[in-house]
């Protein structure tokens, strides 16, 4: 769709891997050595060389013995190189914001969200950018319905009701008043939430604790915890609760190295799957 494959960049003169040399060039931003520029593109020498001639025989380059060791040679973008790479960096610019434009703001942050998948699936493992932990906005109890519907419709079978059951609770929760509630995220993404429920002065409930998959392992369930517990405590409840079940361990796991107590349990049916509730209590 952006013309990689023709012969011409933008319709220029020039093919992708000259523009990249130029690209590579001016970000560079000093006289590069021709083999560290061979070895970024993961070109064969004759082949770089070849497009080195062409492009200094344009007036874009130019070619003279490294200072440092008179055996290697440097190349550096001319005024015209670099007057002929923003040509082409405009033109790029251009056609990926024509391209967007056709796209809602949903749209455009579900194409960015899959390339970065990408990314990350076939690009061997990267950095992970710490995660943060913040109020909800708008949009985000949306979010948390919906993720709870699919995941746990996915991972447990438990389908549409279960999804209507977290849609009720979350429009229980009065964030006027005492309840709240905190999402983790991590570059822009949301990764997890869990969510507070005042009941009267001395009780409130932990609601809706979610880790999005890509980001289990990472603690990020139990910090999220952590701040709801910090904030009952701070609040001066004398004990929260919660409801969660049994299939869950990862979350059972979490709520008893907090110190909740497993306290009750009640075996139910969840869209015809055989489910065990269960209660818990921590004594703040």
């Amino acid at each position: 769709m952006i013309g990689v494959l023709q012969a011409g960049m933008h319709d220029s003169a020039y093919s992708l891997t000259e523009a990249r040399v130029l690209y590579e060039l001016a970000h560079h931003g000093e006289p590069m050595e021709t083999g560290d520029l061979r070895g970024l593109l993961g070109l064969d020498a004759g082949y770089l060389s070849r497009i080195l001639s062409r492009l200094e025989g344009d007036g874009l380059l130019a070619r003279e013995r490294s200072p440092g060791d008179a055996r290697k040679q440097v190349v550096r973008l001319s005024e015209t190189g670099v007057a002929t790479y923003r040509h082409l960096d405009a033109l790029s610019a251009e056609e990926i914001e024509q391209l967007l434009a056709a796209l809602p703001e949903a749209g455009q942050e579900r194409l960015v969200s899959a390339m970065a998948t990408i990314r990350e699936l076939i690009g061997g493992e990267r950095e992970r950018e710490p995660f943060v932990i913040r109020a909800p906005r708008v949009g985000d109890l949306g979010w948390a319905v919906q993720r709870h519907g699919d995941l746990y419709s996915r991972e447990y079978g438990w389908g549409l009701a279960f999804e209507q059951l977290v849609a009720r609770l979350m429009g229980e929760l009065d964030f006027a008043g005492r309840d709240t509630g905190w999402i983790a995220e991590a570059g822009g993404e949301r990764l997890g939430c869990v969510f507070f429920e005042h009941v009267d002065d001395g009780t409130a409930k932990l609601r809706m604790l979610l880790v999005e998959p890509s980001a289990r392992g990472l603690g990020l369930g139990r910090r999220l915890v952590e701040e709801c517990v910090r904030h009952a405590r701070a609040g001066g409840y004398k004990r929260i609760t919660l409801w969660t079940r049994e299939c869950l361990d990862s979350a059972r796991r979490i709520y008893a190295r907090v110190g909740f107590v497993h306290e009750s349990s009640e075996r139910g049916v969840e869209n015809g799957v055989e489910v065990v509730d269960e209660i818990w209590t921590l004594d703040l």
